[in-house]
């Protein structure tokens, strides 16, 4: 007969409640450590979710703040718009309307496109010299004559000068033709 080396491990078998008090007070201690572990999380998720409902509500309490900040300027951006819809359609006073005639910037564009070169040129020879076409037409006829002589000169005056830069245009313009040329020939 062979008999075998090899020893059969034995396995405890578990001991029933109330043999063993060790066991009895390890598993009391861990229900007991089990339950203050829960009770520690519950108090500190109860306290992270207090401080999440401070943050949320600081928070929305900021974004109504910049809500009402942007309304406000937005309903002063209207009042200052309506302010000045309201003021231009208000009347001008008398002296206003003497400077600028109808107040129309439109009619004044168009007045003055009416006129021909020799015109404007003479009424800005006027504005120039300080008068008016009303103020000549009261003038003596020696000095609308005077004053007729000195708008002609000037517009001589800046005829001459008008074709003394036209000519020296041509001529740099000549001589950039002639640069032009001898650096092709190169």
């Amino acid at each position: 007969m062979l008999v075998s080396a090899k020893s059969n491990l034995v396995t405890p078998l578990p001991k029933r409640p109330g043999e063993d008090p060790t066991a009895e007070a390890a598993a009391g201690l861990q229900s007991v450590m089990t339950q203050a572990l829960q009770n520690n999380l519950q108090a500190q998720t109860t306290q992270t979710s207090t401080q999440v409902e401070e943050s949320a509500t600081q928070l929305s309490t900021q974004q109504v703040n910049e809500a009402t900040r942007i309304s406000d300027n937005v309903d002063e951006a209207f009042a200052k718009t309506r302010v000045g819809l309201q003021a231009t359609s208000a009347p001008l006073p008398d002296d206003v309307k003497d400077r600028i005639g109808d107040g129309s910037a439109t009619a004044e564009f168009k007045d003055y496109m009416s006129k021909t070169p020799e015109q404007r040129m003479r009424d800005a020879i006027l504005q120039e010299m300080g008068l008016t076409q009303e103020e000549i037409n009261q003038m003596p006829p020696e000095k609308q004559q005077a004053i007729g002589e000195e708008i002609a000169q000037r517009v001589r005056e800046k005829a001459q000068m008008a074709a003394a830069e036209k000519d020296q245009r041509r001529g740099e313009h000549t001589s950039i033709e002639g640069v032009d040329k001898l650096i092709a020939s190169l």
